[in-house]
């Protein structure tokens, strides 16, 4: 009767700890895996396990960035004009862009709330607009005819007093709800997302004629989730979708074949705008990916899956350092002159 008495505190400690305990995945982030493999698919955000992207996409990235400039809201170049950077998502991206109400103000944590804050940061012609709301999944972006390009318009653009005319740049983070399938399986949901991605991206370039350039980021980790909405394994093979799309684009621009799932990426007719990684988000719960990344409990809110204040901070400075160090991104989102008047004074 002692030993047992001894044993069911150990237990309940035991239960506890398993019960706060991330999912593991056993997965390197695609940034760590490199050459590796997950379930036969390489690492790496580009193809043969690299992170950078391969020369002919940088310098068409190159090109489309030396044509973000200010725009009048008919889309004319303007000395006076604005460069139009939005986003568009779900809940977790507009928490983690501006605030949880999708017009604002954004909190001081977030994406906008830390580049408004930055001195770096190019303050004069830039504006930031926040399209992403909660509950708007990836088949809410899909066609240009969807409710939500009408919002960002009438609401989230007037409000900020520019047209959908003087958009150039967004970031795009999208998921879908309650994915069921995983890879390998050919029905699997980072497949269906690869299509949505692309009519996603080809209904930006409809309803913004002057946009140049899309980053994609996939999801944060998700090993803490309790419920479906969108566990592990679905946030960490979300970014192969990413990285699917990407490719897509890549290899239809060299050889002219349009990929069965992502479909027509061709930027040079003027039919989808050129497209990219953004920030890639997913470490391994508290497992630190080699820049240090981590993602803990007090990261995210009680369902595990959308951030907390801290998550939205972490995701937010992300972004801001992944804009600031970007090669087609460096050019209209520094302030150029500011830049240049602080190295002289130093």
């Amino acid at each position: 009767m002692v030993e047992m008495k001894t044993k069911r505190p150990l237990l309940l400690i035991l239960l506890i700890l398993l019960a706060v305990a991330p999912a593991a995945t056993g997965q390197a982030p695609l940034t760590d895996l490199g050459s590796g493999q997950y379930l036969g698919f390489p690492g790496g955000l580009f193809g043969l396990g690299s992170n950078e992207p391969p020369d002919d996409h940088a310098a068409a990235g190159g090109a489309f960035a030396v044509l973000v400039r200010p725009l009048d809201s008919a889309g004319h170049p303007s000395f006076a004009g604005r460069i139009v950077m939005i986003s568009i998502g779900m809940s977790n991206t507009t928490q983690e862009f501006c605030a949880q109400n999708s017009r604002g103000p954004c909190d001081p944590w977030s994406f906008v709330g830390q580049a408004n804050a930055d001195p770096e940061v190019n303050h004069s012609t830039l504006l930031l607009v926040n399209g992403a709301a909660g509950g708007q999944a990836a088949d809410a972006w899909d066609s240009p005819s969807e409710r939500n390009y009408d919002r960002i318009r009438d609401q989230n653009l007037a409000a900020a007093g520019v047209t959908e005319a003087q958009v150039q740049v967004a970031w795009v983070k999208v998921a879908n709800r309650s994915p069921a399938v995983s890879l390998p399986s050919p029905n699997a949901d980072a497949y269906r997302l690869v299509g949505q991605l692309g009519d996603i991206v080809r209904s930006l370039k409809v309803r913004y004629p002057n946009l140049r350039l899309v980053y994609v980021s996939s999801r944060i980790y998700a090993g803490y989730a309790t419920s479906s909405l969108n566990p592990e394994p679905y946030a960490y093979e979300s970014a192969f979708a990413v990285k699917w799309l990407i490719g897509a684009q890549i290899e239809q621009m060299r050889s002219s074949t349009i990929d069965p799932r992502a479909g027509d990426l061709d930027y040079n007719s003027g039919l989808a705008p050129f497209v990219t990684w953004g920030a890639y988000l997913w470490a391994n719960g508290t497992s630190p990916r080699s820049d240090g990344l981590v993602w803990l409990r007090s990261d995210f809110a009680s369902d595990g899956t959308h951030p907390a204040q801290p998550g939205r901070a972490k995701v937010g400075s992300l972004l801001l350092q992944f804009f600031k160090t970007e090669p087609t991104a460096r050019g209209w989102f520094l302030d150029r002159g500011g830049l240049r008047r602080r190295a002289v004074r130093k």
